[in-house]
């Protein structure tokens, strides 16, 4: 059975992006890079709330054009290629490019479906789709990554919540000397 995994990149004091929406603050070194092609190995379908899409696909399908950093170049390709759900009431409908399929009603029921197939769904960012999906009991993962920044404001990676979600503490890293992974899987009752 596959896994809804929330995977984000944070700021040391909560956010995830700044306070003008900027998202250039992530400390991306060799080791980070290395994790997160761990983590989309396989049989993995990235998944994104609408405003992270039109960030993504904004970005990747051209990103040699914009960059030259070994982790863009290698993740680029894999990005182009790999199966993407978009949940999104505003883009139901369309037909995306970049192997795409849009979901919008039912999304937590759907995305569950797809988990159960035995496909890993790797939420990237996305703290309005996290927040939904958290209260609807089905992300099993949380994998924050806290970079060595203080924002002072943005868009906090959690919005507080209706009910306690019980995790467990699956594992701790640091990547580069720079980033921390705080792994924590969600604790099922019964």
């Amino acid at each position: 059975m596959g896994r809804i995994i929330h995977f984000v990149h944070q700021s040391l004091d909560g956010f995830i992006t700044g306070p003008n929406g900027e998202f250039d603050w992530p400390a991306m070194g060799p080791e980070l890079s290395a994790y997160t092609g761990e983590l989309i190995a396989g049989d993995t379908v990235f998944l994104y709330g609408r405003k992270v899409w039109d960030l993504m696909s904004g970005f990747w399908p051209n990103a040699e054009t914009y960059s030259q950093d070994p982790h863009d170049l290698a993740f680029a390709p894999v990005w182009r290629e790999a199966p993407k759900v978009v949940v999104s009431r505003t883009l139901a409908g369309r037909d995306l490019d970049w192997n795409t399929t849009v979901v919008s009603e039912n999304a937590a029921e759907e995305l569950r479906a797809l988990a159960e197939s035995g496909k890993n769904l790797v939420l990237f960012g996305g703290a309005d789709l996290a927040a939904h999906l958290g209260a609807a009991g089905a992300v099993d993962e949380y994998r924050v990554v806290v970079h060595p920044v203080v924002l002072g404001g943005g868009v906090p990676a959690f919005h507080p919540a209706d009910t306690r979600t019980q995790l467990e503490t699956v594992e701790t890293r640091t990547f580069d000397g720079r980033s921390i992974l705080l792994r924590h899987r969600v604790v099922r009752e019964g």
